[in-house]
């Protein structure tokens, strides 16, 4: 075998691509990536039927990890094997089963947390070994199924919110980081930086953490304080990595340089925390906090994608492949003039999910809710926009209602118990 070229890197014509090449990356906008991976073999004729398809000219393959170009047309199709997944790859359940289990993940999820942030505010150390079983079994959830913890951890209350905020990014870092192409070790590293990175939180007053209005300028330079207090207070305990501690320090840099606590730019800030700060911000405006309701899940998409300079373009991109550009539980419009709510992604077709119908602007009536997926072959609907949520005590029923469509009444319910706990 001839020896891999110095720089495997190649681009190509999206034309010129074979079976057997590795995808490294696609010339063009993200929004036309047509995959859930980013980066992997093209294996089968429906994988390069559908990247043919997709409008993006060019594209980089890695001829390190997949067939060159001279070598493709040699390649027949059958030689092209399949990845192996590893043997503790977590296997796929229905996603009403892995709900079910989401739902017990964020109650165990919640406790775990308020008890470390009680044992931070009594001035103990933090021993952030301690999480790894939580967060094995929050990657397990989501390594199987993306969408169902990551959704479930979104639906908090104003009074848990910091305890399932760290729940819901080590969800999403886990869920991203996978989209990357991690490892499953790197991908539970990933997790453990994302459940401590509030931490030093646990160190603020609490009337001015719940505070429902504006902060003053003193309480606001008190919350900046926070990830300088939470490194410090990891360091005086034990097990948390040099990846951990990295992460809960820089979550709230900028990649434009204009954040929080170093003013740190680019590639300075490392890629852990690049993560972390896209999934701190989508959690903390998806959801509802004591100053204001959340934000719409493809609102939000929609809003970070127009923050110019905050984030790193590139995980941003990659986090958007990982939930959808209409994440689960959003409101859509559909070209029918019908409304629905997303309840599962397409990987292969961000912008067509499976969702749930359930009201009819012309004619105004609800409907029975029905199971539609807008990529199936011959369904002629699709989105022609997002739904913004709304606030106030009628706009929250709607919502338990749409919750309830995507989720289940049963898992409801026993979010509702988590929450009343």
């Amino acid at each position: 075998m001839p020896p891999a070229p110095l720089n495997p890197l190649r681009k190509i014509a999206v034309a010129d691509v074979r079976l057997g090449m590795h995808l490294h990356k696609l010339e063009g906008p993200w929004l036309k990536h047509p995959f859930w991976k980013t980066r992997f073999v093209i294996r089968n004729a429906d994988e390069l039927a559908l990247l043919q398809a997709s409008g993006v000219a060019e594209c980089w393959i890695d001829t390190a990890l997949g067939v060159d170009v001279a070598a493709a047309g040699d390649a027949p199709a059958a030689a092209v094997a399949a990845p192996v997944l590893p043997a503790s790859a977590p296997k796929s359940r229905p996603l009403a089963e892995e709900l079910r289990q989401a739902a017990a993940i964020c109650e165990r999820g919640r406790e775990a947390v308020a008890a470390m942030f009680a044992e931070a505010r009594m001035g103990r150390s933090i021993d952030a070994e301690s999480c790894m079983p939580l967060v094995e079994d929050i990657a397990a959830s989501v390594l199987r199924s993306p969408g169902a913890l990551v959704s479930l951890a979104r639906l908090k209350s104003r009074d848990d919110y910091s305890y399932m905020h760290s729940v819901a990014v080590c969800a999403l870092m886990v869920a991203l980081a996978r989209q990357l192409g991690f490892d499953e070790p790197a991908c539970r590293q990933a997790g453990t930086a994302g459940l401590l990175h509030d931490i030093g939180k646990a160190l603020m007053p609490l009337e001015v953490l719940n505070k429902p209005g504006r902060l003053t300028d003193a309480e606001y330079q008190l919350i900046r304080s926070h990830p300088a207090r939470g490194h410090a207070l990891l360091q005086e305990g034990r097990g948390a990595s040099a990846e951990t501690l990295d992460v809960v320090l820089h979550h709230h840099e900028r990649f434009d340089g204009r954040g929080y606590p170093q003013g740190l730019a680019g590639s300075r800030i490392s890629q852990l925390a690049r993560m972390g700060a896209v999934c701190d911000v989508y959690d903390a405006i998806t959801s509802n906090r004591p100053y204001k309701a959340g934000w719409d899940p493809a609102e939000s998409i929609a809003s970070m994608a127009s923050w110019k300079g905050q984030f790193d373009e590139t995980i941003f991109a990659a986090f958007v492949q990982s939930l959808g550009i209409y994440p689960v539980g959003s409101q859509v419009r559909l070209a029918s003039g019908k409304l629905a709510v997303v309840v599962e992604q397409n990987p292969h077709k961000l912008v067509a999910p499976v969702v749930k119908v359930f009201f009819s602007t012309k004619s105004q009536l609800h409907l029975p809710p029905e199971r539609l997926d807008l990529a199936r072959p011959g369904c002629s609907d699709r989105i022609v926009g997002r739904v913004p949520r709304e606030e106030g005590a009628e706009a929250e029923r709607r919502q338990a209602h749409l919750d309830e469509l995507w989720a289940g009444p049963e898992v409801l319910q026993r979010v509702h118990r988590r929450r009343a706990g």
